[in-house]
Order: C-alpha cells, then structure tokens, then sequence
C-alpha cells in the first residue's frame, strides 16, 4: 500500500502547570528513582482545559442501485453511469479536538476538523457542551478560532509556549480523543523541527513527534513539561491510518499569529508581504556566489515600491535570517513572515556580494493593486460561466501563489457549463485570439467580439495551452 499523509482529529489542551519551568536545566534520567517520576500531575492540571469538538452537517446524497456504485463499472463508464438517481439530505457527523486558549472561551482546533460544518459542538471535560461560533478559519495553516459563551466563567485555558524555544530531544505529551474512546494521554519526545513537505498547509514548517497521534486527535494539543503549548496536533504519516510514531503539530508561534488576527475582530489572517520572490539557494548558486555551503535563500525579483524594495534588498541579495531565526528555503522565510505581526519592523540578516549587511523590513499587507474587478462572464461564448478576477499581490495571498504574480485569474467555473470541461480554477488566461489579455477589462472586451472561432491561451501550473473552439 503507498504511503500517505492522514490528517486526523486530537484533541488536547493544558493550562499551566506547577511543573519545571522552561529555564530549568534539562537532565537526562539516571536512576530507577528518576525513572518512575509521574506526568500525573501535569496532566491533572491539564485535564479542565481538554475540549471534545463535534460537527454536523447536512450533505446531499444521490440515492440508486449499489450496482451502478460498483468501482469497477465507475472505473469503464464514469461517474454519471446509472442515472441521476434521487437526492436525499444525509446528516454528516465528525468528531476533533480543541484547545481552550482564553479564559473567556476562545478555543483553537484544525480547520479540517470544522471544515464545512453547518453546526460546532464543543464539550469540557466536566461533560457540559457548548455551541460554538466560528471565529476566524484560515485554511492555509490549518487553523481554526471557535469561541463559546460561558456566561462570565472563566474557564481553564492553556497558555502558549514559545516553539522556537523547543529542541529534538524534548519530552512532550499529547491529548486527545482517539477513535472516541475518551480522554487519552500519549508521551514521546520532539523527533524533529521545521519538516517540510508535509502538504496539509501552506506554511510547513512543522513539529515533528513520536508522542501517539490517531484518528480522534486533530485540533488537540502538544505539551512541554513547563504545562504549556507547543503546537496544535494536526496530521500523521501512515500506511494504515493509525499511529506509526510520526506525527506533526503546527507550532505555536503559528498559533499566537492566528489567535491574534481573531482577537482583533479580523475574520481572516492579515499577514505580512515581503514583496519579493525568492528561491532556495542550490549547491551550484552557492558555489557560483562563492558560498562554502548552500545557506537562505536568494532574491530573484522585487516588486516596485514594496517593502523588501523599500528595505533596500536587491535582487541577488541572500536573505540568511529573519528576527535571529535562519531561513534555509521559501517556505521557512514564509513561515517567519507569517508569523509576524503587521505594523512591526523585522529584521532581515542578508548576504550581498558577500558582506553580511542588516536590513529592517516594515510589515505590512499586500497591497490590492490592480483592483481584482471580481466579474461572471456570460454569453455566447467558450468562457461562460467562469469567474475571473485581476491577479494583485493580495489576491495572489489568499490564494496561496507568487505574490508577484499578475494577469487573469480564473476564481471559479460553474457545473454545466461548456467552459467546465477545459477549465479549472487558478488558470491564467493569457490570450484571446490576437488579443493579450493583462486585466479584466480585456478579457471582457476581447470576449464580446462577434466571432464565431476562438483560441484562447491560458497558464496552468507552470504550463502554456491553446485551445481552438468553433461555436
């Protein structure tokens, strides 16, 4: 069976705890007496502050034969043998965790543990439940802001540890809910930092555990032995589904940002724009600038009049390091960015013509410049249906692309319309016939033209297409 990354419900929260606090030296055990030492009372504290999170919603289900369901028969004839069959509603339960960070009932899980949920249940460990109000729910790092009312209560909350503070080696617990057999606590040790390549978020930059992480546990928390958190537990690597001791949590210092933007009433995360396109420094372009071993990443364009321009960077400039941290590729220098606050100064540690120099980058938002002039097109024409928008720097944000980016987006494309079957969202379109296409207005103009033959150009990852209609 191929391998595969598993994204799974935890559940997990402390609050602090009377324990060795961060600054205490680490020993490692060196007797029998060391080693029957107990987490009971770390986890008695923590146990309060614990939330189960259960989500409903209604899905639409077409009801036919088992037959025409059979993979086999899908495989040859498609998803539409058999028949539309009749539409019926389905209620869809799930179940996740989640960790109380305010004393007032903020509470942070996954996004994907809440994802499409008409309604969010959220029960304490002393068995009340609660309705839970989405406050901020940020896909790209796959963290979501829920709050509860309590009336005036002031219920236990965990407080956050600074995760750059962590080391591999570090002992850590997590828990959660596995399979819903109730409250668990699992410990291991902090296997790894900074993985990459995990691809549940846009900002990888993981923690890595071997603390047993299954399905139940998404949204939970991992703790330090100082009582506080480290990150939130979010996937797991498997063959099976079940735990093989790798499992990953986003970092706390992700979560201080997230919780920051729905403290302050936001309803999405502001973050910060570097206004630059970089890349990783290879072994040929460390050698080729005289470097003795491949380090940061090195700035391939700026954008006029943004921050990194403003900074005084230069394109071929090495950024090593942002606030003190090393950065070894984009991801890593996205992860610092994202977790900076807008209207603070940063400072950038970089390498130009091999002086090692210092610049402050002022964080601020990416600007929504050209206006993204959101428009349906519509008509007798090959793009019917398709939504596009002008590609700004914000736009390409949300979206997850190059923040230098810019053109015709295609946002979405409607079901049954021609356009679906050669259209996909996140297109570029580039030309229309003899036309180039740089914004909407030029999209929507060429379009309107009486012809009855088409070729449009258009960007797909990092490839170009002509398609060539006749209506």
């Amino acid at each position: 069976m191929s391998k595969f990354l598993a994204a799974f419900f935890l559940v997990g929260l402390l609050s602090a705890a009377a324990v060795p606090t961060a600054t205490a030296a680490k020993v490692v055990p060196e007797s029998k007496a060391h080693m029957t030492l107990s987490f009971a009372p770390l986890v008695k504290r923590a146990a309060p502050a614990v939330v189960n999170i259960y989500t409903r919603r209604v899905v639409e289900q077409i009801s036919r034969s088992r037959l025409f369901d059979d993979p086999f028969f899908r495989r040859f004839f498609g998803e539409r043998f058999g028949g539309t069959g009749r539409k019926r509603q389905r209620q869809q339960n799930s179940l996740g965790s989640g960790v109380l960070l305010t004393g007032d009932g903020m509470i942070v899980t996954n996004h994907h543990v809440i994802d499409g949920a008409d309604e969010i249940t959220v029960a304490l460990s002393d068995r009340r439940e609660f309705e839970a109000t989405l406050i901020l729910d940020d896909e790209r790092t796959d963290l979501a802001v829920l709050k509860i009312n309590t009336d005036g209560e002031t219920l236990p909350f965990l407080e956050l540890r600074d995760s750059d503070s962590l080391e591999v080696g570090d002992l850590v617990l997590a828990i959660g809910n596995p399979f819903n057999v109730g409250q668990t606590v699992t410990s291991g040790i902090i296997s790894a930092l900074a993985r990459t390549g995990i691809g549940v978020s846009d900002f990888q930059f993981f923690i890595q555990t071997d603390a047993a992480i299954n399905p139940g546990n998404s949204g939970g928390a991992l703790i330090t032995m100082d009582g506080r958190l480290a990150g939130v537990n979010s996937a797991i690597y498997s063959k099976t589904g079940g735990s093989h001791g790798i499992g990953f949590a986003v970092p706390s210092t992700m979560v201080r940002a997230v919780l920051a933007s729905a403290k302050a009433g936001l309803g999405h995360v502001k973050r910060p724009w570097l206004g630059a396109s970089t890349q990783t420094v290879t072994s040929d372009i460390a050698a080729s600038i005289g470097l003795k071993r491949p380090m940061g990443v090195m700035v391939r364009s700026i954008f006029p009049d943004g921050p990194a321009d403003h900074a005084g960077m230069a394109v071929g400039d090495v950024i090593l390091a942002v606030d003190g941290h090393d950065v070894a590729s984009p991801k890593a220098l996205n992860f610092r960015l994202g977790t900076r606050m807008i209207g603070e100064d940063a400072p950038f540690s970089i390498l130009r013509d091999g002086d090692r120099r210092s610049v402050n980058l002022k964080l601020v938002t990416a600007p929504e410049t050209p206006p993204r002039e959101l428009t349906k097109l519509a008509g007798r024409q090959p793009l019917s249906g398709a939504t596009v928008a002008n590609l700004s720097p914000a736009l390409a944000e949300e979206l997850g692309l190059d923040t230098l980016s810019s053109g015709v987006i295609i946002l979405q494309v409607d079901r049954r319309t021609p356009a679906r079957r050669y259209l996909r969202p996140g297109d570029k379109v580039l030309q229309v016939n003899s036309d180039r296409i740089v914004q909407v207005g030029d999209l929507v103009k060429a379009m309107s033209k009486a012809t009855d033959e088409w070729q449009i150009t258009m960007r797909r990852g990092g490839k170009v297409r002509t398609i060539r209609f006749t209506l």
